[in-house]
C-alpha cells in the first residue's frame, strides 16, 4: 500500500535527504509549518517507514584511495535455493555495498568498494572459491564519479 504524501511531505523528505541534521524549527520554517505540525508529519513519515534512518554522507576521497567496481553476476543454476545461497553469502561481505537482483542476461548487479584493485581481486577469488554458484562475472571499474544524488522524491512519489 502506497503512503499518501502531499507536497509538504515531499518537501520535508527532499530537505532531509540533503540536510539530515537540520534543526526541526528550521525544517518547519522551510516547509511553511509551525514546529508541532511539522514534528507530527516527521513522526508519521518515520512511523510509516518512509524515513528509514538518518545518516551522514561520507567523502570517500577524504578517507584515502578507494576503488569502486560494478560487477555483473550470472549464476550457474536458477533454482530458488541457488538464489538464496548466493544472496546469503553476499550479505556477509562488507565490501559489497549494494546488490540488486536484475532481469535480462545477468542475475545480479553488485556495487563493490575496496581499498584498491588488488583487494577487489582477492574478494572475487574468495567469491569464486566459496562455491556459491557464480558462473560468470564482469567487472566495471569506476574511473570517475559523475553523478551521485539523493532520491528524487518529488519526481517519483505520487502526491496524495
Amino acid at each position: 500500500m502506497r503512503a499518501k504524501l502531499d507536497d509538504r511531505d515531499l518537501k520535508i523528505l527532499s530537505i532531509l535527504q540533503h540536510e539530515g541534521r537540520i534543526p526541526k524549527a528550521t525544517l518547519a520554517e522551510r516547509v511553511n509549518l509551525t514546529p508541532t505540525p511539522c514534528w507530527e508529519r516527521l513522526k508519521r513519515l518515520e512511523d510509516a517507514g518512509i524515513i528509514e534512518s538518518y545518516g551522514a554522507r561520507i567523502s570517500l576521497r577524504a578517507l584515502g584511495p578507494i576503488s569502486v567496481i560494478f560487477v555483473e553476476i550470472e549464476l550457474q543454476s536458477h533454482q530458488a535455493e541457488d538464489f538464496a545461497r548466493f544472496e546469503k553469502a553476499i550479505a556477509d561481505i562488507p565490501e559489497v555495498v549494494e546488490c540488486w537482483a536484475v532481469g535480462g542476461g545477468i542475475d545480479y548487479m553488485l556495487k563493490v568498494m575496496t581499498r584498491d584493485l588488488e583487494s577487489y581481486q582477492k574478494l572475487i577469488e574468495n567469491l569464486l572459491a566459496a562455491k556459491i554458484g557464480v558462473n560468470r562475472y564482469y567487472s566495471y571499474v569506476v574511473t570517475m564519479p559523475v553523478k551521485d544524488t539523493p532520491l528524487p522524491v518529488g519526481i517519483i512519489a505520487e502526491p496524495g
